[in-house]
């Protein structure tokens, strides 16, 4: 596509404009890098960025980390293994490892040492148990700190995540320091120039092929090149005020969102504010004291009293747009929003099985009777200035 100076894409935006006015990119993040999993893997976490820039083992113990090859294997060692397979770790060990000549160390079998290679193992198998043990030697397998460059020999990539695995918890309180430094620097820092660039090959052909606003969808991993390209291009943030772009701030604060974003509740990837509400009461109770500042104990469910509260403040946020689920606005009804909860959600994506099921359980021919529902929906569109219907 760059052969042509995206020639393609360019055309079909011009198309898009005689329809639209404005359009979102979807993971905007893919046009500065995206996540590459080896064929060997099933999971994501043994991934790298590509393009990006890997370490040498020189520049790894320039942060004060010693480099090891043993980072770059699964750690196994026998104090952990029951916590992983319960009941069934002596059948790991007699079936997929191996001890070492360290005491307490194993290492997988050859048949059994890449992702694949178990998966083929359990493919008839569909038992609980037999799920524990395929998920627990997954886990084993991506349980290493570095993960060699797949195209640069002698060049490594910090595993993602590692933190949360007992590789990292095996460090020392120093090695763990130090490690953390050269994290921060390879996925915040290093890359910066570097995707700057390779974004602006491409992001401003087509942002400028058209009149058309752009929201980038600029969630996850955010490194500071993002805002730089983001400012420049004149692309829209978008804002989700429980995945804030402040991460000392557990909750986003829609009264001071950037004026050029997209403010929303939920996205097609995440739950409804209702099915969000329920998933962790602490953090609900949190929410309900410190963002909707009321004082006492949270319910366990968003009434549709609370679920308004929320429309209200997002639609009176600093954001140009305030976007709302549809399954969002219904929300504020009682009589008008989904009885099952769970069956409001779009999509989940580490869930291959449940992939864009949402079906509206209203017909159009209902939703235009529903006098008090878009009464209110009128009402507090207009309330925040947002309706521009004179």
């Amino acid at each position: 596509m760059e052969k042509d100076g995206y020639r393609w894409w360019m055309k079909r935006f011009q198309k898009m404009a005689e329809y639209f006015d404005a359009y979102r990119i979807d993971h905007l993040l893919g046009f500065f890098r995206i996540w590459e999993i080896p064929m060997h893997a099933v999971h994501g976490l043994l991934g790298q960025f590509v393009p990006s820039l890997p370490m040498s083992k020189e520049e790894i113990e320039s942060f004060g980390l010693t480099f090891r090859e043993e980072y770059l294997r699964p750690y196994i060692h026998n104090y952990f293994l029951e916590q992983v397979f319960g009941p069934h770790t002596d059948f790991v060990k007699q079936t997929f490892i191996e001890p070492t000549d360290t005491e307490g160390i194993y290492r997988l079998k050859p048949e059994f040492d890449t992702q694949r290679k178990v998966e083929a193992y359990f493919a008839e198998k569909e038992d609980a148990d037999s799920k524990w043990v395929r998920d627990g030697l997954y886990a084993l397998i991506s349980n290493v700190l570095f993960i060699p460059d797949n195209k640069e020999s002698g060049k490594y990539h910090p595993r993602i995540s590692v933190q949360h695995d007992y590789i990292y918890r095996s460090l020392n309180e120093q090695e763990k320091d130090n490690f953390n430094k050269l994290y921060d620097h390879y996925y915040y820092q290093r890359h910066n120039d570097f995707w700057y660039h390779q974004a602006m090959k491409k992001l401003p052909q087509l942002t400028q092929s058209t009149r058309m606003l752009v929201c980038g969808e600029d969630l996850g991993m955010i490194p500071d090149c993002v805002a730089w390209v983001m400012n420049e291009l004149r692309i829209l943030s978008l804002e989700i005020q429980r995945m804030p772009k402040d991460p000392s701030n557990e909750f986003g604060i829609p009264s001071e969102y950037p004026y050029r974003s997209v403010c929303t509740i939920s996205t097609h990837d995440m739950s409804t504010l209702r099915g969000w509400w329920e998933e962790d009461y602490q953090q609900t109770q949190r929410f309900y004291n410190s963002m909707l500042r009321h004082y006492g104990t949270a319910p366990t469910v968003a009434t549709p009293e609370l679920c308004e509260e929320v429309v209200r403040n997002h639609l009176n946020s600093n954001s140009m747009l305030c976007i709302l689920a549809l399954q969002d606005w219904l929300s504020i009804d009682a009589k008008w929003r989904n009885p099952d909860v769970k069956e409001e959600r779009i999509n989940v994506p580490s869930n291959p099985r449940n992939y864009w099921r949402y079906r509206m359980h209203l017909t159009l021919e209902q939703l235009l009777k529903a006098d008090n529902l878009n009464v209110k929906i009128r009402k507090l569109v207009t309330e925040a200035g947002r309706n521009t219907d004179k």
